[in-house]
């Protein structure tokens, strides 16, 4: 590695030089949960509904899939629960669990109330499968969340418009490029989280 000193994080996994972690911090920031659910599901509401309908029932998917936990996460750093969003203790991870899955339900709720396209809603219950899983490995291991939803988007995008989609998961394995790069997970952990959210298209599928 060059440009600069290895460190490593509190957890004492080794990261990279400064100007690879820069390069890895803003591909990871841009890529982070939020910003990757809004683009997936609205891409996904609008396969779901055939016309522009379908971006309103995939912003609400958004909203509760991804901005809101994600304000939870903020709000909590105002408070100093947190130091950043990456939330780098495991065994601090667990509310935000459970705003996910709340989240979601009240959106999946509202879906059902407002007659939303069968796949939006569909892509719902995949995503909140995938949470439960997220937080039953949780409690014993540390697995990528930014890795599981960059894998579960690219999936259901490849099963709800084109398997050429699939192509996209050069930016999944981008994201877990970050997380190793900046100390966040191991190679492991990454891959684990790619593999749980490719699984989540089994329950777009059967449901």
């Amino acid at each position: 590695m060059t440009g600069g000193t290895p460190t490593t994080t509190g957890e004492g996994i080794p990261t990279a030089s400064a100007r690879t972690a820069s390069a890895a911090r803003t591909v990871t920031d841009v890529l982070q949960p939020r910003n990757v659910l809004l683009a997936g599901m609205l891409g996904i509401g609008l396969a779901a509904a055939g016309d522009w309908t379908g971006l309103l029932w995939g912003f609400l998917g958004a909203l509760c899939a991804g901005l809101i936990p994600a304000g939870y996460i903020e709000w909590e750093r105002g408070r100093g629960t947190w130091g950043d969003r990456h939330v780098v203790d495991r065994t601090k991870r667990a509310p935000i669990f459970f705003v996910i899955l709340g989240s979601i339900g009240a959106g999946s709720v509202v879906m059902v109330l407002g007659n939303a396209p069968t796949g939006i809603l569909v892509a719902m219950l995949a995503l909140w499968v995938m949470t439960i899983g997220l937080l039953a490995v949780n409690t014993v291991w540390k697995i990528s969340v930014d890795a599981a939803v960059a894998s579960a988007t690219v999936a259901l995008l490849a099963v709800v418009h084109s398997p050429w989609w699939l192509a996209a998961y050069a930016l999944t394995a981008a994201v877990c490029w970050t997380r190793v790069v900046l100390g966040y997970h191991t190679v492991a952990q990454t891959v684990a989280g790619s593999a749980l959210g490719a699984a989540t298209t089994l329950a777009y599928v059967v449901g």
